[in-house]
């Protein structure tokens, strides 16, 4: 490996992403068959130019590495072949490097004494270069020249294309023979590639693996399998057509989701053991929790973990059914990241990706809902890092992509359902009407108005920024007269024709309680007259829960939600759950709870959406969140809801903030920023440090401004 520098791997933002999640795509099977997404693959752009302008006190080599073909202009004139050091004279020079690659994304690597690569080059996909007859050459492009991406590609030998994830051996922790072959567990929820030990004599090997014994046994129906032909000096995988030359291991080429593997074998094939290479991207675990309830440590391990299966090249909805990425999966698993590992990167490809090429021909996965929630993650996104110049650099797809929103309005300026949408909301045990304008929907495209206006802000496009925000006054100002309820105390679930349907459901009603839509008398009531309403269709699945949940934090309901998340995510475990899944229903029992879209193993029993304890209880329990932008300021609301203690970590840009709580005292480590801490207390609380601030009866604040603890002792209410 070449030596570290100052220089990166650039590319065309969004290229490398978009790429990337095509070679994870195209490994995808379901039952042995190729089955990637097809709703839109986009493809990179072929030929990138690579432009610096240079500052040259001194002449300068350079040392050059490409992915692709390329020719170098130095000043506009051409240079000879494609070579692996130039010498820039000293001076001012304009640097144009071209790169053409068909297979991978054009990606450049230039190291020099002051010449690095990095994100200050600019980028092109397009070249409008002629000559005119005077003999002038033109170097201006008219596309838009763009920052250069990178990512952690420092050294020129670590090329963008050869990415791959860890790998780390694991061993089952139990077997046993059964049904003419052999059962293997390997103790908890997995994902990689099974390996075979000393294979011997020749005949087929099938592999059935399952998130539940039962599916691994199913043969028939499980909905993951393999099948290997030994023969006497070949290997052939039968789903992939490959021959591989034998020897003492053979690891499968496809990845996998299971915790258990049923293997059998005809003709006189033989094998000594399985194994597995666990497949996984290295995370630090930034945050953290632990408190006095031992059920609840145990939902923020099996979160934490859930998480992590489902944090690969990107964030992805299940490691076993889909592995696909889902905009509606994808932001929450955002937010559940910003409380557990904090990588932004992460965030940033997966936003690239589920945006993919103009022109915009779809809703984000085709879904009406998830164009929406695309929206809001980019501001969510800034406001956790406060990286403002990813916002300008996607900010362009932002406007194509709401473009085509807006030319699919209604003559009441309202979104509703047309051919080729999927209007999705949740999967739900009951009739859900999909038709009309959807109040959930409305709710979602007004706050992505909102969300438009603030990132055509920091955008610096002035003119945007009016227009969306006058769009999303418009649209905010038509949501009560249209869906409200008086009788029923709540936003109606849709209108058809023009007419108010007399079904009340959970969605818009607990989306405008945290967007802040709504009144505080009209909070209280969607709190009494939904939320807490059991006649309202209940939401089984843990996306629709997460959101459900946040809202009866928002008003306080701490105690209710703890009692909520041991029952549903304390009700997995019991179940055997080692991570958490799509969707449970308490009322299911034994084989049911793995059915799902009317396969009997179809329910994915890790999926990321399933973790969102893990950002409940670092918001709402720990109290921990941005103020201003990259935790520029932070605000810290710690409540027990019911705990004796609790203790716990919250990732940050620049440092982790700790806080700790009990039935009389609160400890906060801010390690980044400043901030109030603000607390309940029956009588005036002491700090150890600055001056406690009365806001109202039984409410006070703090302003912590340094790294050192602090301590606020209180009189619980």
């Amino acid at each position: 490996m070449a030596k570290k520098s100052k220089s990166t791997w650039i590319w065309y933002p969004g290229d490398y992403e978009i790429w990337l999640g095509n070679q994870m795509n195209g490994r995808r099977t379901e039952r042995g068959a190729f089955f990637p997404p097809f709703w839109k693959m986009d493809s990179h752009y072929v030929t990138v130019e690579f432009s610096k302008q240079l500052e040259l006190a001194e002449p300068e080599d350079i040392y050059i590495a490409a992915e692709g073909k390329f020719n170098i202009k130095l000043d506009g004139k051409l240079q000879f072949g494609m070579p692996d050091s130039f010498h820039l004279p000293a001076g001012t020079h304009h640097l144009n490097i071209k790169v053409w690659n068909q297979a991978t994304p054009p990606a450049l690597f230039v190291d020099g004494e002051t010449v690095h690569t990095d994100g200050t080059w600019k980028v092109t996909y397009e070249d409008k270069e002629w000559i005119d007859e005077s003999g002038k050459a033109s170097d201006t492009s008219a596309t838009t020249y763009m920052d250069a991406a990178h990512w952690n590609f420092d050294d020129p030998g670590a090329r963008p294309s050869e990415f791959c994830l860890s790998l780390r051996p694991e061993t089952p922790v139990a077997k046993k023979e059964t049904n003419g072959g052999i059962l293997y567990d390997f103790g908890r929820e997995t994902f990689g590639y099974l390996v075979v030990h000393n294979p011997g004599g020749g005949g087929l090997m099938h592999i059935y693996y399952g998130e539940s014994p039962e599916e691994a046994l199913d043969t028939e129906h499980c909905e993951t399998l393999d099948k290997l032909k030994f023969a006497a000096e070949h290997v052939t995988d039968l789903a992939l057509g490959e021959l591989t030359r034998r020897g003492p291991v053979y690891t499968l080429e496809g990845s996998k989701a299971f915790r258990y593997v049923f293997v059998t074998t005809d003709g006189n094939l033989t094998y000594d053991s399985v194994s597995m290479l666990y497949e996984y991207l290295p995370e630090q675990y930034r945050g953290a929790f632990r408190c006095s309830d031992k059920e609840l440590n145990r939902i923020w391990d099996i979160g934490a973990y859930t998480m992590h299966l489902t944090t690969r090249e990107f964030f992805i909805d299940g490691i076993k059914r889909d592995r696909w990425v889902w905009s509606g999966d994808a932001i929450q698993s955002y937010l559940m990241n910003y409380y557990l590992f904090f990588d932004s990167e992460t965030v940033k490809r997966t936003i690239w990706l589920l945006r993919g090429k103009d022109p915009v021909t779809s809703h984000t996965n085709t879904i009406m809902d998830y164009t929406f929630f695309w929206f809001l993650s980019i501001y969510d996104y800034y406001m956790y890092t406060g990286d403002r110049h990813f916002v300008t650099q996607v900010y362009p797809r932002m406007q194509t992509m709401m473009d085509y929103v807006l030319g699919r309005t209604n003559p009441d300026g309202m979104v509703e359902g047309m051919t080729g949408d999927w209007v999705f909301v949740d999967w739900a045990d009951g009739y859900l009407d999909k038709h009309g304008e959807l109040a959930f929907e409305q709710v979602l495209f007004c706050k992505s108005l909102e969300t438009m206006a603030l990132c055509a802000g920091l955008a610096g496009n002035g003119d945007d920024e009016q227009k969306y925000a006058e769009l999303a006054a418009a649209l905010r100002a038509k949501l009560m007269p249209a869906f409200w309820d008086e009788a029923k105390k709540a936003l109606v679930h849709n209108r058809v024709g023009g007419q108010r349907s007399e079904t009340v459901t959970r969605y818009a009603n607990m989306f405008a309680v945290f967007f802040g839509y709504l009144t505080d008398t009209q909070k209280d009531d969607i709190k009494h007259s939904v939320l807490l309403n059991d006649d309202i269709l209940k939401i089984t699945t843990p996306y629709m829960r997460f959101y459900e949940l946040e809202a009866l934090c928002e008003m306080g309901e701490q105690v209710q939600v703890m009692k909520e998340m041991k029952a549903y995510w304390g009700g997995m475990l019991r179940e055997g759950a080692t991570s958490f899944w799509e969707k449970y229903n308490p009322e299911e029992k034994g084989v049911e709870h793995l059915a799902m879209y009317g396969r009997p193993y179809g329910k994915s029993l890790c999926h990321a959406w399933g973790a969102s304890p893990i950002y409940l209880l670092g918001k709402y329990y720990l109290g921990v969140r941005p103020v201003k932008p990259g935790y520029e300021e932070f605000s810290i609301t710690p409540t027990l809801g019911g705990l004796e203690w609790m203790d716990g970590t919250v990732p940050a840009p620049q440092g982790d903030i700790r806080v700790y709580m009990d039935a009389g005292r609160i400890k906060v480590t801010a390690g980044t920023g400043r901030g109030y801490v603000y607390i309940s207390s029956a009588s005036l609380p002491e700090a150890s440090r600055g001056t406690v601030e009365t806001l109202g009866e039984g409410r006070y604040r703090l302003w912590v401004d340094t790294k050192d603890e602090v301590m606020i002792t209180y009189t619980p209410n």
